[in-house]
C-alpha cells in the first residue's frame, strides 16, 4: 500500500508542499522558510498555522524536505527537528533546496541543475548524486542572477539616479517609497533578500527597455560566468534551470545558452512535479 507523502520545496519567499495520498494529489502553499532568518520555534510556529491545518486529519507517513539553506549542516538539523516535533508519526528526511532542483529537473538523468529565484545556486547532478556544488553565497556577497540580485540592481539603478526620466517615472508609478525607506528595509528589518527580491518584478513588468533588459541580461550573465563556467560538464550535458526568476527570463536564459554553446534543457518555474516522479 503506498504511504502518504508529504513533498516540500521551500524557498525563502515561500514553500510549496505536496500531500500525497492514495493517488490523489493536494498542493499547500506557506511562507517562505529560511533557516537563516528563523529559529526552530518560529518554523514550527510558522508551520503550526500556515500548513497543519489545511493537511485536515490525514496521518503523513513519510516527509520529504528540501529547503533553502540546508547545505548547512546546523540549518539542516534545526529544520530536522522542527519537521520531527510536527509529525512524530513519520520519517523525516531533509535535503537541501539544490539536491530538489537537481532531482526535480534530472529526475534519474545526467545534467547541470540551476536554481534562480529569490538565490541562486547550482549543480551537476550524475542522475543519482550530486557530484560537484556550487553553492550561492547568499545575497549580501553572492546570489548572482537570483531575484535578490537583479533587485538590488533596480534599487541602485533608482537610488543612484541612473535610471533616464521615463523608467524613474515608472519605479515611482509602481512602488510609493523613498529612499530613506529602503534604507530602513534593507539594511534594519528582517527578510531584506526577499524585500529586494520583489523589485525584480519591476524588470518583468517593463521589458524591452534598454537598460531593463540590460539589467537582465548582465545579471543572469553574471551567473553564467561565476557557476556555470566552473562545471566542464556544462559542455556535455543539459543546463537545466528552476525558480521564478528562470521561468520568467527564459528568453534571455536561451540567448545566453546558445552564446555559451550550452545545450538547454529544462526551464521550470517549480521542481515539485519531477520530485513526485522522484519519490514515486
Amino acid at each position: 500500500m503506498t504511504k502518504v507523502q508529504l513533498i516540500a520545496d521551500a524557498g525563502s519567499t515561500k514553500a510549496e508542499w505536496c500531500l500525497l495520498n492514495n493517488g490523489k494529489i493536494k498542493t499547500i502553499l506557506t511562507s517562505g522558510i529560511s533557516p537563516y532568518f528563523l529559529d526552530g520555534s518560529q518554523i514550527e510556529d510558522l508551520l503550526s498555522r500556515e500548513l497543519l491545518p489545511r493537511l485536515g486529519r490525514v496521518e503523513v507517513e513519510e516527509v520529504f524536505y528540501y529547503g533553502t539553506g540546508c547545505l548547512n549542516p546546523d540549518n539542516r538539523a534545526l529544520v530536522l527537528k522542527s519537521l520531527r516535533r510536527l509529525f512524530k508519526a513519520a520519517r523525516v528526511a531533509v535535503w537541501h533546496d539544490v539536491e530538489g532542483a537537481a532531482r526535480g529537473l534530472c529526475v534519474h538523468s545526467k545534467g547541470v541543475a540551476s536554481i534562480l529565484g529569490t538565490g541562486s545556486s547550482s549543480c551537476f547532478y550524475d542522475g543519482k548524486k550530486i557530484r560537484k556544488n556550487n553553492p550561492g553565497l547568499g545575497y549580501v556577497l553572492g546570489d548572482e542572477g537570483s531575484g535578490a540580485y537583479l533587485g538590488r540592481k533596480v534599487i541602485q539603478y533608482y537610488l543612484y539616479n541612473t535610471f533616464d526620466e521615463d523608467l524613474r517615472a515608472r519605479f515611482d508609478a509602481a512602488y510609493v517609497t523613498n529612499s530613506a525607506e529602503i534604507l530602513e528595509r534593507v539594511y534594519k528589518q528582517p527578510l531584506p533578500n526577499r524585500y529586494l527580491a520583489g523589485f525584480a518584478r519591476f524588470l518583468a513588468d517593463n521589458r524591452g527597455h534598454y537598460m531593463v533588459e540590460n539589467i537582465i541580461e548582465d545579471g543572469l550573465n553574471d551567473f553564467f560566468f561565476t557557476h556555470l563556467c566552473k562545471f566542464r560538464e556544462a559542455w556535455k550535458y543539459p543546463v537545466n534551470f528552476v525558480g521564478s526568476i528562470a521561468f520568467g527570463f527564459k528568453d534571455v536564459l536561451k540567448d545566453l545558452c546558445s552564446s555559451y554553446s550550452f545545450e538547454l534543457g529544462k526551464i521550470l518555474q517549480k521542481p515539485m512535479k519531477g520530485l513526485i516522479e522522484y519519490h514515486s
